[in-house]
This record gives structure tokens, sequence and C-alpha cells, in this order.
């Protein structure tokens, strides 16, 4: 396997921190890189779940009616498949 250098801009003190972190796992930063390089490919994604804290004014909107739709289903219309939906739009 052909190993080529690359260059990444990080804010310094995130840097000493990984460093810090995963020398006490044993592996240099370039290591650590490389696993979770080599772990999204095998995935096909990112490894880890990458969300907000705090859904905006949209997302939280759409989870509450979500909810209420959930709590009242008589409230709401249901639909066979998307191709019932579509007629109706």
């Amino acid at each position: 396997m052909t190993k080529i250098n690359t260059n990444i801009s990080i804010d310094s003190n995130l840097k000493k921190d990984a460093v810090s972190l995963f020398n006490d796992f044993g592996l240099d930063l370039s290591t650590a890189i490389t696993l979770f390089l080599q772990q999204s490919v095998r995935e096909q994604r990112i490894p880890f779940e990458i969300k907000k804290e705090i859904p905006n004014k949209v997302t939280k909107e759409a989870l509450d009616e979500f909810d209420e739709m959930k709590k009242d289903k008589s409230k709401y219309k249901r639909y066979n498949s998307f191709k019932d939906i579509s007629e109706e739009v």
C-alpha cells in the first residue's frame, strides 16, 4: 500500500487533546485518522451519528407534528401508497 502525505487544518487545542487521547489508546494521530477513514469506507457512512443537539425551528415543528399524529391518528388522513398521495396533490 502506497502512503501519501495529506495536510489538514485543525484547531491546535483539538489536535493536542486528540493526540493525548489517542496516545492513551497506543495510537498516533495518523493511525487514528486512518482507522476513521477505513471504517467510513467499510460502512459507506460516517461511523458515528452527527446531529445538532437542539433541532432548528422547522425540525422542532415537524417533530411536534409527528408526535401529535402518533397521539391521535384519527385526525390525520392515511394513504396506502405514494401514488395515492401524488394523485391527491
